[in-house]
């Protein structure tokens, strides 16, 4: 099954139509119908979007499973519209010794956390 199949397969699931998808998403209904008559997937810009109107991880809208938490991945999705993002570039523009003080400062948080439960 194609993603672009994927995805129309969940818009039916959601009691969605391609006209409420179309609009939610800023997709044409033609673009929608090319995924399923011609096989096509959607470009990788319009995944998030498509994701967050399905309410479905982007793993499973690529590999068609549920992403396995016990498995180890070795990458993470992080949008460029999420503050993740921000913190991660900026944290690639410092020295070593400013990412030490930034990770000591993350685990002291982190430990701070555990003891309020």
């Amino acid at each position: 099954m194609t993603i672009g199949e994927r995805v129309l397969q969940l818009t039916h699931e959601r009691g969605m139509t391609q006209k409420e998808f179309s609009e939610k998403t800023g997709i044409p209904q033609s673009t929608l119908s090319s995924w399923k008559g011609k096989k096509q997937n959607p470009s990788i810009d319009k995944l998030k979007v498509i994701c967050d109107v399905l309410c479905v991880d982007p793993y499973y809208l690529i590999a068609g499973t549920e992403r396995n938490e016990s498995l180890n991945d070795d990458y993470e999705i992080v949008y460029k519209s999420d503050e993740e993002f921000c913190l991660l570039t900026d944290y690639r523009k410092l020295d070593r010794s400013c990412k030490d003080r930034i990770l000591g400062y993350m685990t002291a948080l982190q430990e701070i956390k555990s003891r309020s439960r």
